[in-house]
């Protein structure tokens, strides 16, 4: 049986490394701030008469992570420009175009 262009698998569209780069930026933030929170919440006592137990700790550690999430989205970081522009650099092409008639 011969398959069509209609029944051929599909392929993802191609990403830019610059999309990506920009990607792995707000993950990598998201992870500050997912740091930043859990050491913000070990300065809370938790002992008490209302300690959650594992169960709160459960729901803080999902609460940070999906915050962690949202957060960067939402920031403008200096971080993330700081990370991004210096990452940045990485994405040149390694060689310059030299001109022509440059002696070496």
């Amino acid at each position: 049986m011969i398959r069509t262009d209609a029944t051929l698998p599909t392929r993802p569209a191609p990403v830019d490394d610059a999309e990506r780069l920009k990607t792995s930026v707000r993950q990598l933030e998201g992870v500050f701030v997912q740091q930043l929170f859990k050491a913000m919440r070990d300065t809370v006592p938790t002992e008490g008469m209302f300690s959650g137990g594992a169960g709160e700790e459960m729901f803080t550690g999902l609460l940070d992570e999906h915050m962690a999430e949202l957060v960067p989205a939402q920031w403008n970081s200096p971080l993330g420009a700081a990370l991004l522009q210096q990452l940045q650099r990485n994405l040149a092409p390694a060689a310059a175009p030299q001109a022509d008639g440059a002696g070496a």
